[in-house]
């Protein structure tokens, strides 16, 4: 294939993935800035990682929370979280970013993390100018019905990017549907958490480095 445009999603395939003991104990924060100190582990559980519209208005519910401002607060005080990781060097780039430098197609990011998360991290780390494009989720409770495998963050990258033959490249089986969905092909990159990982899905290419996208897209 001749691809002219790849997006990549960030976390897990640009860089290192957040600790989740990280993000549960910003969560359980977030749950504390409302004056909550003992919520439920199940509720912490669900406000960290794959919340729902449906979930946030639960919990909201139980606690007496207004909505949008409990999770505006969560997504605020987790992107917090992440960025202090990488000042302190616990969340960094995977060592063969650094090639993305040589590939000669238009390149993006979308990611279901916080955009500001996405932001800090590109100017933290110097990678601005690799990349045409950037979206990572708006701190709202709609966001979350706009997640991967939704194309929506993608198919608006791959509009700014004028894509004509694309590539998507991510670590999960959701970045496969995802790329599926806008009509595009994929790259499942096989980090370390995901050497062994056993796909229920199929993408077009299954790639051990960032550095095999030179061979997919010369």
């Amino acid at each position: 294939m001749n691809y002219d445009t790849v997006v990549f999603d960030n976390d897990g395939v640009l860089v290192g993935r957040t600790r989740f003991d990280v993000l549960r104990e910003a969560t359980k924060d977030t749950f504390a800035q409302f004056g909550v100190t003992d919520p439920t582990s199940e509720h912490v559980e669900e406000m960290t990682i794959g919340a729902t519209p449906s979930d946030v208005a639960t919990v909201s519910d139980v606690y007496d929370f207004e909505p949008e401002q409990f999770w505006r607060t969560r997504d605020s005080t987790l992107s917090a979280a992440q960025q202090s990781e990488a000042r302190a060097g616990r969340k960094t780039p995977y060592d063969d970013v650094d090639t993305l430098a040589d590939l000669d197609v238009a390149m993006g990011i979308v990611s279901s993390n916080q955009h500001e998360t996405v932001e800090f991290l590109l100017e933290h780390f110097d990678l601005t100018e690799l990349f045409d494009t950037a979206y990572g989720r708006e701190a709202t409770i709609e966001s979350l019905t706009l997640r991967k495998p939704n194309p929506h963050y993608l198919d608006r990258a791959l509009a700014d990017l004028d894509a004509e033959s694309a590539l998507y490249v991510g670590d999960n089986e959701s970045d496969i549907k995802a790329a599926e969905n806008a009509g595009i092909d994929s790259a499942f990159i096989r980090r370390p958490h995901r050497s062994d990982w056993e796909l229920n899905v199929w993408p077009t290419w299954d790639i051990d480095s960032l550095d095999d996208l030179h061979e997919i897209c010369r």
